[in-house]
């Protein structure tokens, strides 16, 4: 295909589900309780305390199975989901290809009718599945031990945060080592997550080449320093050669180091954590082990660390004796549970199916392959007039690419967030900016991962490339887009507006009452 797609999004004038159906109308009809287990049960209301029941029945929609089909078919047809369109577009997100055959095995009655609470004996399959992926990630690490206990990314780099904050505790040092050191570039969270933690966070700036540069880490070293926490690749995509040097100092400062590795899907294969100097990490599994990302993630993240901060991590752990798995509670120095139950295992089956799908080669193909295609797209975006690349940075960039739109912005009004709009024009996912702090102007980020073939790759640089010349010919077109998009434009303002926000239906009905459709 050598020309832009001729794209338009399916428009329905769908109402919400509870506008839809009529009093009496049914789905499905329960058959009635047989008598003798009625004689011997007694009525089903009178089984929950009276505290607990309703004062009246649930307000639910009263609908046919055609209509609830309906309702949500059209509803998907207005998603640009990610087996719709190639998501190279959510630069940081690694949206990738995840096989439908683990979602099969996820969804198969024997992990979806697991119980947390019960007996280890019954659940030895599920218990090995958990032990085999801490073994493969910490083959991959070089780490000792890991937790999949948090609820995703953030929480386990909370989790690493706690723990440097309990060694130092530990130690003795609580009071003194109140500093964690991050980057500019990493995620956001690496700052956030230690300061929820209780420290204070510096923050070092990039250099010429995109990365901090060794002087500013010496100067920002003290005796107050309790760790180092920092992504690499950072978000530019940029690799820092310096790493090992930046570990080592802070360790001769007595600090801890924590990697977020949720950037590692370039890296895999290739380089570790543990020969890094790191003595915590973290990955992402709807990132770089192929969980469906969702909407802000595949609600796990993989916390790992040495042999010596293992005792740290959140309690309870599997483990195995050479016959059996089970959870081990006995664990005094544990941070403790920083999760409910054990965490969503649904995302850790997956990611054992796809890791073993690969195999260590494999894996290291998934990150050459990530490699190559982003610096293909590389060569396709920076051949556009209105585009640019910030920072000189030696060598290529890894997985991803921060471009910059500021040239087309001075040369047509047009912007970054104008350009994004427009890409629903074509089919494809308008891009992630930037997160903060917006280092660079006009920013789009993108991370096209091993899923996507040259042909996806190239559709990209076409549309970005079409619409940088719509933006010298007509902006006053681009800035207006979409306009083949199921929904036009998005409020923005109502974001900063609470009046104007309504979470629930019952939320809708307080505020507006009996108006026929939130869009009116």
């Amino acid at each position: 295909m050598t020309r832009v797609r001729n794209f338009h999004a399916a428009q329905w004038d769908e109402p919400l589900i509870l506008e839809l159906g009529s009093p009496g109308e049914r789905g499905y009809i329960p058959p009635a309780v047989e008598s003798g287990i009625q004689d011997v049960v007694g009525p089903a209301e009178e089984l929950v305390p009276a505290a607990m029941r309703r004062q009246a029945p649930p307000q639910l929609p009263e609908i046919s199975q055609p209509g609830v089909l309906r309702h949500y078919l059209r509803l998907s047809q207005m998603t640009m989901g990610c087996h719709i369109t190639p998501d190279a577009s959510l630069g940081t997100c690694t949206m990738k290809y995840s096989p439908q055959i683990n979602e099969h095995l996820a969804r198969s009655p024997q992990m979806s009718d697991l119980h947390p609470l019960q007996d280890d004996e019954t659940t030895q399959g599920m218990l090995e599945i958990i032990y085999g992926l801490e073994q493969m990630l910490c083959e991959i690490s070089g780490m000792s031990a890991f937790t999949f206990q948090p609820a995703g990314g953030s929480q386990a780099i909370f989790a690493n945060a706690c723990i440097i904050r309990a060694y130092h505790e530990d130690r003795g040092e609580g009071d003194l080592r109140d500093e964690i050191i991050s980057t500019a570039f990493s995620h956001p969270i690496d700052c956030a997550a230690p300061a929820v933690a209780g420290f204070k966070v510096i923050t070092l700036m990039p250099g010429p080449h995109g990365y901090p540069e060794l002087d500013a880490l010496k100067a920002a070293i003290s005796p107050r320093t309790a760790g180092l926490m920092m992504t690499n690749p950072e978000d530019t995509g940029i690799f820092n050669p310096y790493v090992e040097e930046f570990t080592r100092l802070v360790h001769e400062a007595g600090g801890l180091c924590a990697y977020d590795q949720a950037n590692a899907n370039g890296i895999l294969g290739i380089t570790r954590a543990r020969e890094n100097g790191f003595d915590l990490c973290q990955f992402n599994l709807h990132k770089t082990f192929s969980v469906p990302h969702g909407s802000t993630g595949g609600s796990c993240g993989a916390g790992g660390c040495t042999e010596e901060l293992a005792k740290y991590l959140p309690s309870p752990k599997v483990e195995f004796d050479g016959e059996r798995y089970y959870w081990d509670y006995d664990r005094p120095d544990s941070i403790g549970k920083i999760r409910s139950f054990h965490g969503n295992l649904q995302a850790v089956l997956r990611s054992y199916a796809w890791i073993l799908a690969h195999g260590s080669e494999g894996l290291r193909q998934v990150a050459e392959t990530a490699v190559l295609n982003n610096n293909y797209l590389q060569q396709l975006i920076q051949q556009i007039p209105g585009v640019s690349i910030g920072y000189d940075a030696p060598g290529r960039r890894l997985q991803e690419v921060r471009y910059s739109w500021e040239p087309l912005l001075e040369e047509t009004g047009v912007s970054s967030e104008d350009v994004r709009r427009r890409m629903v024009d074509f089919g494809l996912q308008g891009y992630f900016t930037s997160h903060h702090p917006m280092l660079i102007p006009e920013p789009f980020t993108l991370e096209p991962s091993e899923s996507w073939s040259r042909s996806d790759l190239e559709e990209y640089g076409r549309v970005l490339g079409h619409i940088d010349s719509e933006a010298r010919d007509d902006p006053e077109f681009v800035q207006s887009s979409p306009h083949r998009a199921s929904i036009t434009r998005i409020h923005e303002d109502a974001l900063d507006t609470p009046e104007q926000w309504a979470m629930t239906w019952r939320g809708w009905k307080r505020k507006y009452g009996d108006v026929a459709t939130p869009n009116a």
